[in-house]
């Protein structure tokens, strides 16, 4: 039987797809309510294609793109696999700085952005940002895609393993970005993996409401493509505005990230405070989704039960798009505590920092090899250390194998404090300071200490009761929690921290850590907490 997941190009599985599913629904326009099917999708991308090419755009040309969250941003990016040209998306978020690394580190020859966008004139940035160093072409497609006749294409260029057709750069927030160069083969394997564990049919509805320029687009996209179900796309999140309208077309999975199941777990509660009675936020919903942050088992357990799906978290980076996922059928035990098994096709060996490989239950840094994969950076001196002897990638994170053969993470490389010559992982504090009562969110981080070398320093934002006003909370109460929890005592914070609200970015809207240590570590320690 013809399977479309061994097929080796994105266009492939666009016609495949097209053929066996094109008149069923592939994109719900959330913004203008439009329904567009598999096999519109496939002729749109085909015509934007053939226009492509009248300007000059063909296999291996070098397009950037920073586009938004919109069917026809799915579409431009399938009409440049069908020309096999280089894409390099950019998430919106990224201004001169940023944009201008990528395209002298790319060697893009075009850009395409959307104009003028939320009163960002998107064409002017990345034409100062080329400024005199970057020969490219800046064209807003802010009035469509350009269009031509699809029967003047040329063949589809053939399958090509070795072929860089993606460039992904990573969003460090010290450092400059790296290029991380991906096949259409090993977005597929990623895309492969993701459908595989979800279990996702035909019958499903799912959402796009995270940026499509994120190596997850294409991720999902291909989940889509592989198991023909359909997904709502919203230009932005707004956890009530994307309820409302995934209340409207059924959707069975939505998700993004960490943020993402704590906006729908507090949107349900002000909903139920609001009209008791009201029934289910999304009531079609049977799973939320996604990964790209720490899930705290605390929260997997609210949100689960206030939104009463199961929730199915996983792991994966720029550098290999699906690592490890849960599964509809694992048990709360295991969705709560880690990440899953690792996905289809994916090998995942933990190992000790001499590179022997790590025992069961063993905590080591987690290296990955299989097709999803990346091939390689694009700044040649970046690869000698990321990879194994053996060629499998040293994710930098920390993390260990349970006999069930699910991966528990337990941290970054990067992101121990080491406390008096002992490692502690931030994430192990982090999860149980979330399970205090008063707390709503929390992140623990390392700060210089003369005494101890590093200290631990909790940053929370607290629950707001009923009148508005937050429950008192200091050092003393939470380390009190934290002993009952069997918080070993070298691990328990030195230093509490109390804000309005953790400081975010990125398209996953993750924990600037790297703020949090600014703005607390030149101050005096003080064990009171203060604002």
């Amino acid at each position: 039987m013809f399977e479309p997941a061994r097929l080796r190009t994105l266009w492939e599985l666009v016609e495949y797809r097209a053929r066996a599913s094109g008149d069923a629904p592939m994109f719900f326009d959330g913004d203008d309510g439009r329904t567009v099917t598999f096999k519109a999708v496939r002729d749109a991308a085909a015509g934007a294609a053939a226009g492509f090419r009248k300007w000059g755009i063909g296999a291996g040309t070098r397009v950037l793109w920073q586009l938004p969250t919109r069917i026809d941003t799915v579409v431009a990016s399938l009409a440049l696999a069908r020309l096999g040209a280089v894409q390099t998306p950019v998430i919106h978020l990224h201004r001169a700085r940023e944009v201008g690394f990528v395209l002298r580190e790319s060697a893009a020859e075009f850009a395409l952005v959307p104009g003028a966008w939320r009163g960002f004139d998107y064409a002017a940035m990345v034409r100062d940002a080329a400024g005199d160093h970057c020969d490219v072409r800046v064209v807003s497609v802010a009035d469509g895609l350009p269009q031509g006749d699809p029967t003047t294409l040329p063949e589809a260029p053939a399958a090509a393993d070795d072929a860089t057709r993606w460039i992904y750069y990573t969003s460090g927030t010290t450092s400059a970005p790296k290029g991380v160069e991906h096949t259409d083969a090993s977005l597929i394997a990623g895309g492969v993996g993701l459908a595989t564990a979800l279990g996702m049919t035909a019958d499903d509805v799912g959402s796009i409401a995270f940026p499509y320029a994120h190596v997850a687009g294409p991720d999902y996209v291909i989940a889509m493509l592989v198991s023909g179900f359909p997904a709502v796309v919203l230009e932005s999140f707004d956890a009530d505005r994307a309820a409302a309208v995934y209340r409207r077309h059924g959707v069975t999975m939505a998700g993004g990230s960490t943020a993402f199941y704590q906006a729908f777990h507090d949107a349900s509660r002000r909903r139920r405070a609001a009209a008791p009675g009201a029934g289910p936020l999304i009531p079609s919903l049977r799973l939320l989704s996604g990964g790209g942050a720490p899930l705290p088992p605390e929260l997997y357990r609210a949100a689960g039960r206030e939104l009463g799906c199961a929730l199915v978290h996983g792991y994966g980076m720029t550098e290999s798009p699906m690592i490890a996922m849960g599964t509809p059928y694992d048990a709360d035990e295991q969705l709560a505590h880690t990440v899953g098994r690792p996905v289809a096709g994916a090998r995942v060996r933990i190992v000790r920092a001499d590179g022997s490989a790590a025992a069961t239950g063993e905590t080591g840094e987690v290296t990955v090899s299989g097709p999803m994969v990346f091939r390689r950076y694009t700044d040649p001196a970046l690869n000698a250390g990321a990879f194994t002897a053996d060629g499998a990638f040293r994710t930098g994170d920390l993390g260990h194998l349970r006999s069930d053969g699910h991966l528990v993470l337990t941290g970054r490389l990067k992101d121990i404090i080491i406390r008096k010559g002992e490692n502690i992982s931030a994430q192990e504090v982090e999860d149980l300071v979330h399970t205090h009562p008063a707390v709503a969110q929390a992140a623990v981080i390392g700060l210089p200490d003369r005494e101890r070398g590093e200290r631990v320093c909790a940053v929370v934002t607290l629950v707001a009761q009923r009148d508005g006003a937050a429950p008192p909370l200091t050092l003393a109460d939470l380390t009190s929690h934290l002993r009952a929890a069997g918080l070993m005592t070298q691990k328990l914070p030195e230093q509490l921290e109390i804000t309005d609200a953790l400081p975010r970015g990125g398209p996953l809207d993750k924990v600037l850590k790297a703020v949090l240590r600014e703005r607390y570590g030149q101050q005096p320690r003080d064990p009171r907490p203060h604002r």
